[in-house]
């Protein structure tokens, strides 16, 4: 507990911060605070987009058993023993979509109990609201990325402004006390250093989990317009009225 408690106190970042004054303390306080939250976002957003991946691909299987007859399957999370994910949305607004557009087809007929068929307006009605759907996902996944890039961005800024700062503090000590030896020059410098290492350190991994989640997200948006165009063929195949001739 000692050996911590020396290390703690010898470490050369809490040694600046505590021979800073208060404008070097702010831009430390502002530095962790930006690493805090963007540690913060990129486990809960790679969280968030493992999980939509895993469930997505249970749904996806489940789909699989009622394909030849889409509309059939009820979404029951228990009995499913799985959570909603972003291919449960989609199939839920294509299954609303559709069953709407057969009845009102049926009701244009006139015929309730006539068999009602889609036609190629009717689908591309569908398809566009899928492809609002597969945005709206992605959306929600890329949500409060931009605090990512703007730590990417700032923490640099941060860092120089603290090692001119520092710097600053440094000349204006030697020119006051005449001496390169004192204390408030050796604290000026350490600023200067400290905060640079730490505005590299919030926005190094920022920019790798930035980049990692975008491609992550994309290519999961991939992978649900894959799907709604699966779902879609489904119901083409099943309610798109054949033109005989």
């Amino acid at each position: 507990m000692s050996l911590n408690l020396i290390l703690l106190v010898s470490n050369p970042f809490f040694d600046a911060y505590n021979q800073s004054d208060y404008l070097g303390k702010l831009i430390f306080i502002l530095l962790i605070t930006l690493s805090i939250l963007s540690w913060i976002i990129l486990i809960h957003k790679i969280w968030l987009i493992s999980q939509a991946k895993k469930l997505s691909q249970q749904f996806w299987e489940t789909f699989q058993v009622q394909r030849l007859n889409p509309l059939s399957l009820e979404i029951d999370n228990t009995k499913l023993k799985i959570k909603k994910s972003p291919f449960q949305d989609l199939y839920l607004a294509l299954k609303k979509n559709t069953l709407e557009i057969l009845q009102k087809n049926r009701s244009f007929t006139g015929k309730v109990d006539a068999p009602s068929y889609l036609s190629p307006t009717d689908i591309d009605f569908i398809q566009a609201q899928l492809i609002s759907q597969v945005s709206n996902a992605t959306k929600d996944l890329e949500k409060n990325l931009f605090i990512l890039s703007t730590v990417v961005t700032l923490a640099p800024f941060l860092g120089l402004l603290g090692t001119v700062w520092g710097i600053l503090n440094t000349f204006s000590e030697m020119q006051t006390v005449g001496s390169a030896g004192s204390q408030s020059v050796l604290a000026g410098l350490s600023l200067a250093l400290a905060t640079t290492v730490l505005g590299l350190l919030d926005a190094i991994p920022a920019l790798i989990g930035y980049n990692y989640l975008k491609n992550t997200s994309r290519d999961f948006e991939t992978d649900m317009q894959s799907f709604s165009n699966e779902m879609l063929a489904s119901i083409e195949l099943q309610y798109r009225q054949v033109d005989i001739t």
